[in-house]
């Protein structure tokens, strides 16, 4: 008998308060789009849009990265190597992920946002395969079907009322998974010889600045004048949806593990389905629960024959 299983008490809260972190973090980043597409009812663009999420959230950033140095007792100084790795992977990851992300909500739904990103495993996997290589088993094809086929089926859906700009919106937010699946695949090492509360602090505060440059070559200094909304829904977004997701995500994975806290984060397409229909009214009907149903299933069977392939090397 292991030491977990002859003391369940002392096991039990560190399962219920990482399962109760696992969860949180998962809705609090699938509400994201929900701010977003609140926030573009004033007016605001994309480009100004996410210079503001970014804004707030640098010095949360910053502190974390300072923090995790701090606590694994690291250096502060990192080789050219390092800067370069975190600069790259800042790039992919956070700021071009999160402005393709944010252009692509002006076209689609919240829903069809949330399930499009949530193809990432599958983007990996065929990553793995194109990079490195990596055997993709005929179940985790079949799986991947699934999971497009889901997506296909919401998206059909909405073009049907959105038209071309249905099209454009879910090829940018594709375009977004796409890099943020570049970033998983290019930042294990950096996480080993980082951490990983390191990296996202340091990668998180580089795209910030990026975002921050971009509005200054891209807009007028005026067009930072928002809506009072603008701001506190910005403010929310880089508090409640970007910072404390990502802390909450970590922590859970510290106490449960990536694979159960990847499962719980299931919820995620759900919360926002939910989220999208009761706050910004959007559609909610059998087209669309049936391709969540899709998108959940097959990434689930990426993920699970990925873990068992994985246990099987």
């Amino acid at each position: 008998m292991s030491a977990a299983a002859s003391h369940p008490s002392a096991a039990s809260p560190h399962l219920a308060a990482g399962l109760t972190l696992a969860v949180a973090g998962s809705i609090a980043f699938s509400a994201k789009a929900i701010i977003v597409k609140l926030a573009y009812r004033y007016g605001v663009d994309a480009v100004t849009l996410l210079m503001y999420r970014m804004l707030f959230s640098l010095p949360l950033f910053l502190a974390l990265a300072w923090w995790a140095s701090y606590r694994q007792g690291a250096r502060l100084t990192l080789k050219r190597r390092d800067w370069l790795g975190v600069i790259g992977l800042g790039f992919t990851g956070y700021y071009l992920a999160s402005f393709l992300d944010f252009w692509g909500l002006q076209f689609i739904s919240a829903s069809l946002e949330r399930l499009i990103l949530y193809l990432n495993p599958t983007l990996v996997l065929i990553l793995g395969w194109l990079i490195f290589r990596r055997r993709i088993t005929g179940l985790q094809a079949v799986a991947m079907a699934v999971s497009y086929g889901g997506v296909l089926l919401v998206f059909g859906h909405e073009a049907g009322f959105q038209g071309p700009h249905a099209v454009l919106g879910a090829l940018l937010v594709f375009g977004s998974a796409f890099s943020y699946a570049i970033y998983l695949v290019y930042s294990g090492e950096m996480v080993k010889r980082l951490g990983s509360m390191r990296l996202v602090g340091l990668a998180t505060s580089v795209a910030a600045v990026l975002c921050l440059v971009q509005f200054v070559l891209l807009r007028p200094l005026s067009a930072a004048v928002v809506a009072p909304e603008v701001l506190w829904l910005s403010l929310l977004n880089a508090t409640l949806c970007t910072f404390a997701p990502v802390v909450m995500v970590m922590m859970a994975v510290e106490r449960i593990g990536a694979g159960l806290s990847a499962q719980v984060g299931m919820i995620g397409p759900m919360s926002t389905l939910a989220m999208g229909a009761l706050i910004l009214d959007e559609p909610f009907n059998a087209w669309i629960i049936g391709g969540t149903v899709l998108v959940v299933s097959g990434v689930f069977l990426v993920t699970r024959f990925g873990a068992a392939a994985a246990a099987s090397r």
